[in-house]
């Protein structure tokens, strides 16, 4: 666990921003209005995001079942283009890519997650929890003020995040291009390993890119409205949760300390896990 300094910042992502970065027009807007959050002090996030190791010792303690199916990328023959699948037999154990115990879990929902912190809880006698989506976005942009922790200049990504590169794009056959590729080399196609990457300046891995992380709170389709003191925003569409930083398949928009998006809580998919946060 990393503690969080106190502190105020910006959040949000401004419509000049989603214009910049070519966020599709059906997704902008989102992120406003930006205004200023205040987080206390005595908050923790996890250096990095938890583990199949980690996951696999929740459930081995207790038995706990994470489903039998996942969303894996698939290829449609048809149409020749990349989409998410849903298959039976596949989860956090068997994603269809190869994973070590160092790689973070990925198949796992919100509700999932919840179940794991409930038990890290019980075992560790503190609070542990999800983020909220205000806590992740100060943890994630660590004080910078641009779109991301490590400056705007895309070929400077693959130092800091595993994202979709171009790796992935000549592993899997997908056509290079500025707009939806990091024209740099992170060499994973898949899932990284936890930490393998530049910190923030928090001292936080992977809070872009690896794996979509889940958060707290309820989804909301703009900031009118949400808190400013750091707390989760508990009002809203509670069956969609926002999913936040972007993973090892996401193209340059999705990958923001700003940028937003929603699963369904029920939703377990191979480009999503978590990390956890801690009260004092």
């Amino acid at each position: 666990m990393m503690p969080l300094p106190q502190g105020s910042f910006e959040m949000g992502a401004s419509a000049a921003e989603d214009e910049r970065e070519g966020v599709p027009e059906k997704f902008r807007g989102w992120a406003v209005p930006e205004r200023r959050v205040t987080i206390a002090t005595g908050k923790a996030i996890g250096v990095y995001e938890v583990t199949r190791a980690e996951f696999g010792r929740f459930v081995a303690e207790t038995g706990f079942s994470a489903g039998d199916a996942c969303y894996i990328l698939e290829r449609d023959a048809a149409t020749n283009q990349w989409g998410y699948q849903e298959r039976r037999g596949k989860g956090w154990r068997d994603t269809g890519f190869r994973q070590g115990d160092d790689h973070p879990v990925v198949c796992v929902s919100w509700d999932d997650a919840k179940a794991y912190l409930a038990w890290l809880s019980r075992k560790s006698g503190r609070k542990y929890r999800l983020p909220s989506e205000a806590e992740w976005e100060y943890a994630a942009r660590a004080g910078a003020e641009g779109a991301r922790y490590w400056g705007d200049i895309p070929e400077v990504a693959c130092s800091f995040a595993n994202v979709a590169d171009i790796t992935a794009a000549s592993a899997l056959n997908w056509t290079l291009s500025n707009v939806r590729t990091f024209l740099c080399a992170d060499n994973h196609v898949h899932t990284a390993p936890v930490g393998r990457f530049r910190t923030n300046r928090f001292g936080l891995h992977d809070m872009l890119g690896n794996v979509y992380e889940w958060i707290e709170d309820c989804w909301n389709d703009n900031y009118l409205g949400a808190p400013t003191d750091g707390s989760p925003w508990l009002t809203g569409d509670c069956a969609r949760r926002p999913a936040r930083g972007g993973s090892w398949i996401s193209i340059q928009w999705n990958v923001r300390a700003g940028g937003r998006a929603w699963l369904v809580s029920g939703y377990r998919g191979i480009s999503t896990g978590f990390r956890v946060a801690r009260d004092p």
